[in-house]
């Protein structure tokens, strides 16, 4: 089981949509475009206080 880790590879900001591409086999960049549509569809505020919780919360990634 793939567990989430935010991505020292895959970053922009804080890897939260890096790992999340990790964690899915996904492309980070179509992550990204999906919480920028949410961010958009439902108000800035509520996803930027999300991003910056699992920013906290979400543990970084082990070195390989």
């Amino acid at each position: 089981m793939k567990k989430l880790h935010r991505s020292q590879k895959d970053k922009k900001i804080a890897g939260i949509c890096g790992g999340l591409g990790e964690m899915f086999s996904l492309d980070s960049t179509l992550i990204r475009l999906a919480f920028v549509f949410l961010a958009i569809s439902t108000g800035i505020a509520p996803l930027v206080i999300t991003y910056i919780v699992g920013w906290i919360i979400i543990p970084v990634a082990p070195e390989e």
